[in-house]
């Protein structure tokens, strides 16, 4: 039996993200869900009682899933589902975990632009120093360095506001 489920719902909780001793990155947050129905009576939706599920994504999806997904937008999730038996001092329960395979905003109601992940480039270990990237004899030094310094400038520009994944 499979225990795979899909889920509709809203991000009730900031998105938390969390790296373990081991670099298992995981990111978690609170999925309220409900179902609503139409009353021909009174011609208005009317909403049911929410449920709430945790919802826990790791390793690519997880740091993928921090930095798309905020707190209140609508999102479809898809994992496998667990419950969890709780009990504290005075009270005890069951709690709905779901271990996501994936994740994704719900376009039922707006829009995304979907960008693939890349990681940054690593220089090689091995790079050998290429002897065709030195300047052309006889160029004029300072505009080198001056064009040097806008591509510099212009790489500034583009990776300004983007923070490093890790």
């Amino acid at each position: 039996m499979s225990d795979t489920i899909t889920l509709i719902g809203n991000i009730a909780t900031p998105p938390e993200r969390k790296i373990t001793a081991t670099g298992l990155v995981i990111t978690s947050f609170r999925l309220a869900t409900n179902d609503r129905r139409f009353d021909k009576r009174t011609e208005s939706w009317i909403d049911g009682e929410p449920n709430y599920f945790s919802v826990s994504a790791f390793r690519a999806l997880a740091e993928n899933a921090f930095y798309s997904l905020h707190k209140g937008e609508r999102v479809i999730v898809t994992g496998r589902l667990r419950l969890k038996e709780w009990e504290t001092a005075t009270s005890k329960g069951w709690a709905a975990e779901i271990e996501a395979d994936s994740l994704g905003p719900d376009l039922q109601f707006g829009t995304t632009r979907f960008e693939k992940y890349r990681k940054p480039a690593e220089p090689a270990q091995d790079e050998q120093r290429d002897d065709w990237a030195v300047a052309a004899i006889g160029a004029d030094q300072s505009e080198i360095a001056a064009s040097e310094a806008e591509a510099s400038t212009e790489e500034e520009l583009v990776l300004s506001g983007t923070e490093t994944p890790f």
